[in-house]
């Protein structure tokens, strides 16, 4: 790993300020480590667990200053499916192999390929999961006995309405003072975090005043060991991890989405950059390395980073002393943490569901009545529905199939002649008309990527305007970004096509893509080097040059400037310069 710039000009001031922000992160991550714990479905020492390793791996190995890793409400429904499916063990396992991913994603720098998700794809999934957290936690606020946990929405919709009777007010008061401390703090303690003061003071309200009457942490998955957590290497066998490479390479996938967002959300907030790649290494060692103290997948966490630097954080050793914090609050109040009422983590999660939904962004989308409306609605409903996989995968191919057609009409073919009323005669379409087209020369500009959802444009384009057989096909092709392989199979096409005809094909404003194409296919050498111009004007008075002199005798389309003189017998050409220079 390269330390450079993370720790340079680092002073004992920088290290006052990170203790600082660390402190602050560490108390705000202890309840939510424990909170995404549960949700996930597993004991909520594994995500005090998963915050302390995890996030001082992250810090110490990814590409980013202020990176803040850990448990995140983005994993939620994956893990929980994952434990309900194949248990507490193989999600261990899982996270591992999520880890080895993500290392090699790191190593074979795939990092930058992230930003190219649709927004509509991560929104939607994101909005979805936002859904799923903030349902999941009603049965807790509403304190609910004997529900049933499922892996889809629907089931667990269902669960909720049949147990509505045994509501349990006890927990519906303690969420709701908590909710409101979590509310009210940030207006009249705004350095303090809210989550923390609601939930140690409705717990404390719990305890005082709902003894025995609400569940808590203690009573539903007994106490949390303040102890270190032990080292174990899981049982791998090539069958289980056949049978969990799916599951890991969903946490990888979105593992390494989450943390590149929240990494690019701390760039815009800090005048540093991310390394991506390097980021992607960072958090497989921390998915590798956190299995092995009992700890859940984690990634960046994109609000915990934020009040890192908000917080006056200075570089990685924040995150380090965050991880440390966390550890000590384990060791010294872990018993007090057994007392918990589950109502009162209810709110928080809650209140991560909302700030993660997207909301704004999700109207702003469906507002726009584009196909990327679809796209958004299709990818929350099937993340809510069905899961997150299925979600991302249809997702995508839905934008691709839809980016495809938008791009399917941007290729635009036409015929062209020089304007003698623009400035260097300046090649524009509608100087082709009836009676105004040259016999032997024909130019196309074509303009717009050739690829395979409109590569056959371009042969049809080109041979349905000719009704007669020119001798010269000149394209015009400066404003040819890109081209596939169909796209230069059509254009091959069209080349044989001229050339057993007898005709030649020139080609002029070729673009390096294009270009680079065309010569490793050969296509470039069968139209002949000597065929391809830089500019157009060029290749145009190499075409006139190689005309048939006859058949000019008595046109009378005057297609470009040198007809004048070409279409007027040899013995009269002299006649007609003079009457030419008189005018």
């Amino acid at each position: 790993m390269q330390w450079t710039g993370r720790f340079e000009g680092y002073r004992m001031k920088s290290f006052r300020r990170d203790c600082v922000s660390g402190l602050i992160v560490g108390i705000i991550a202890l309840p939510l480590g424990m909170a995404f714990a549960i949700a996930s479905g597993v004991k909520p020492e594994y995500g005090i667990y998963t915050t302390i390793v995890a996030g001082v791996l992250i810090s110490l190995c990814g590409g980013s200053r202020y990176q803040i890793g850990g448990p995140t409400g983005a994993f939620i429904p994956i893990l929980f499916a994952i434990v309900m499916q194949y248990g507490y063990e193989n999600l261990l396992i899982a996270g591992l192999m999520a880890g080895a991913m993500l290392v090699l994603m790191g190593i074979f720098r795939l990092g930058t390929l992230i930003k190219y998700i649709p927004r509509p794809v991560t929104i939607g999934f994101t909005a979805g999961i936002a859904v799923i957290i903030f349902s999941g936690q009603i049965v807790n606020f509403l304190g609910l006995r004997d529900i049933q946990k499922h892996e889809d929405f629907l089931s667990n919709m269902k669960e909720i309405i049949i147990h509505f009777p045994t509501i349990n007010v006890y927990s519906i008061l303690t969420a709701c003072i908590c909710l409101s401390l979590i509310l009210l703090t940030p207006r009249i303690l705004p350095k303090v975090p809210g989550s923390l003061i609601g939930l140690v003071l409705s717990s404390l309200v719990a305890v005082l005043l709902f003894e025995e009457k609400v569940a808590t942490i203690g009573s539903t998955f007994g106490a949390i060991p303040s102890t270190l957590p032990s080292f174990r290497v899981p049982e791998l066998t090539l069958e289980r991890i056949q049978s969990l490479l799916s599951p890991a390479i969903v946490i990888a996938l979105l593992g390494s989405i989450e943390s590149l967002l929240s990494a690019v959300v701390a760039d815009g907030m800090t005048s540093h950059r991310h390394n991506s790649n390097r980021e992607l290494i960072g958090q497989g060692i921390a998915n590798m390395i956190t299995p092995l103290f009992g700890g859940i997948p984690a990634t960046g966490a994109i609000a915990r980073t934020a009040t890192n630097i908000r917080s006056g954080a200075v570089s990685p050793m924040s995150g380090v002393i965050h991880g440390i914090v966390v550890l000590l609050v384990l060791l010294l109040f872990a018993p007090y943490a057994s007392h918990i009422p589950l109502a009162s983590m209810a709110p928080i999660l809650m209140l991560v569901a909302w700030n993660m939904s997207e909301r704004k962004e999700f109207a702003h989308i469906l507002k726009t009545r584009t196909s990327d409306s679809v796209v958004l609605l299709i990818t929350f409903l099937l993340t809510i529905l069905t899961d997150l996989t299925l979600a991302v995968e249809i997702g995508l191919v839905l934008s691709v199939l839809l980016f495809v057609k938008r791009m399917s009409g941007t290729l635009q073919v036409a015929k062209a002649l020089p304007d003698p009323s623009q400035k260097h005669q300046k090649v524009m379409a509608h100087m082709v008309y009836e009676g105004h087209d040259c016999p032997q020369i024909s130019i196309f500009t074509i303009e717009g990527p050739i690829f395979f959802g409109d590569a056959s444009m371009l042969e049809m384009s080109i041979l349905g305007k000719m009704s007669y057989k020119p001798s010269i096909l000149l394209l015009r092709m400066g404003n040819v970004p890109f081209m596939d392989t169909t796209g230069e199979a059509n254009l091959a096409s069209v080349v044989r096509h001229f050339q057993k005809q007898g005709g030649t094909v020139i080609l002029s404003e070729l673009q390096a893509q294009p270009k680079e194409l065309l010569q490793r296919t050969g296509l470039y050498q069968m139209i002949g080097e000597a065929h391809h111009f830089t500019n157009t004007g060029e290749a145009i008075d190499y075409a006139l040059s190689d005309v048939d002199l006859t058949k000019c005798l008595g046109c009378k389309h005057l297609a470009f400037r040198e007809c004048a003189s070409l279409s007027v017998p040899q013995g009269d050409q002299s006649q007609h310069y003079v009457a030419q220079q008189q005018e």
